[in-house]
């Protein structure tokens, strides 16, 4: 019955992790907020977060343990979006007051009118929520914003691209990431240290903002802040595709591909001097939606890089011909079977330093050994 113990503390372990969230009240329940990390630049910063009204813990269950993880899961599953509520951001000098929707999101704008200081990337905003019938929450949350020297913005897909994510794969993903090392968890070989490389870029002193979008729903916000952290890639902002962009004009959400382009859109207005690299995968729609990118930003953006995450020859013909496209532009996309490639590509184009580069071919060719040596029972 050992094969019991993994499978056990992969429940635990995910079971705390999906809990988590619900900690910060210490199970008094009422209004809670839950605020995602921001970015901007010097003239603007967006901050996101979804306020909610949750139940309180029973005082029959205990203050911590699987017990208590798993009452904070039920907790998490039956809260409900608080609309209405009115929201007070503070970031330096700089305030603006907003109001959540009707699912209890807010999406803050906020015109940086007040310089904020430069010698350091991150900055905290304060967090002011008051409701009727409600106890005021105060809470805070981290904004980037890049130092005046940032040279490059990296905006990256998460699903397929940074780790894996087939949706036939979900169940052995979360044990990757909650029971097996962290160099054998979900992320694909040599993706940490190519997004350390980008981030630190050629004089590898760099600190370039990297923003990321996911078609998951915010409910998995934490789990990918683990993920990232375990995997030792850079933080920045997450961005989901879901659950965002619905209004009485629009009352069904926008495809995942118009909304991941309304997304970029705004990224490039906001870091309007920046050249760019877009990083996403084959199985999808990120080869079309970059292209249109590149057409509509002449100069702006560097390179693609597409991950290939299949065989499919079509595929590979369709994303050849959109290549094919963009040969007279600034930019070229890269189809890469691994992180090799793009990191090579990356180098050439003094994006990365030499020894980002190394650190890469040295993390996929680990990887390769340590399969090959599973394929042979020697682990």
């Amino acid at each position: 019955m050992s094969w019991l113990s993994p499978w056990a503390s992969f429940v635990k372990r995910l079971v705390h992790t999906v809990a988590k969230p619900m900690k910060r009240d210490r199970g008094r329940g009422g209004m809670v907020v839950h605020p995602y990390r921001g970015y901007g630049s010097s003239s603007e910063v967006f901050l996101m977060g979804r306020v909610f009204r949750q139940a309180a813990l029973g005082r029959a269950i205990p203050r911590r343990g699987m017990l208590r993880d798993t009452a904070d899961v039920a907790r998490r599953i039956f809260r409900r979006g608080l609309a209405g509520a009115q929201v007070d951001i503070r970031i330096g000098e700089n305030e603006l007051s907003l109001t959540t929707d009707r699912d209890g999101y807010f999406d803050a704008h906020l015109p940086i009118t007040h310089s904020l200081p430069i010698d350091v990337s991150w900055h905290r905003a304060d967090i002011r929520v008051h409701a009727e019938n409600q106890s005021p929450v105060r809470t805070n949350v981290e904004v980037y914003v890049p130092p005046p020297e940032t040279d490059l913005l990296i905006i990256s897909d998460i699903d397929d691209t940074v780790m894996f994510t087939g949706v036939a794969e979900k169940l052995k993903m979360l044990y990757r990431l909650f029971v097996r090392k962290p160099h054998r968890r979900t992320a694909f070989p040599g993706v940490a240290s190519l997004y350390q490389a980008l981030h630190r870029g050629e004089s590898e002193k760099g600190e370039r903002p990297i923003l990321y979008v996911s078609r998951g729903p915010w409910a998995i916000y934490e789990m990918l802040e683990t993920f990232f952290q375990l995997n030792r890639i850079p933080v920045g902002p997450i961005l989901f595709l879901r659950e965002w962009g619905i209004s009485l004009r629009h009352p069904w959400p926008r495809r995942a591909e118009a909304h991941k382009r309304l997304l970029i859109d705004r990224m490039l207005t906001l870091f309007d001097e920046l050249p760019c690299i877009l990083i996403g995968d084959s199985g999808q729609h990120d080869p079309e939606v970059y292209a249109e990118i590149v057409k509509a930003y002449p100069g702006r953006i560097k390179a693609i890089y597409i991950r290939r995450v299949d065989k499919d020859p079509e595929r590979e013909k369709a994303i050849q011909r959109l290549r094919d496209e963009l040969v007279n532009s600034e930019c070229d996309l890269v189809l890469a079977p691994d992180s090799v490639l793009i990191a090579e590509h990356a180098h050439a184009n003094d994006d990365i330093s030499a020894r980002g580069l190394e650190a890469v071919e040295r993390d996929v060719k680990a990887h390769r050994e340590e399969e090959r040596r599973e394929a042979q029972g020697e682990v």
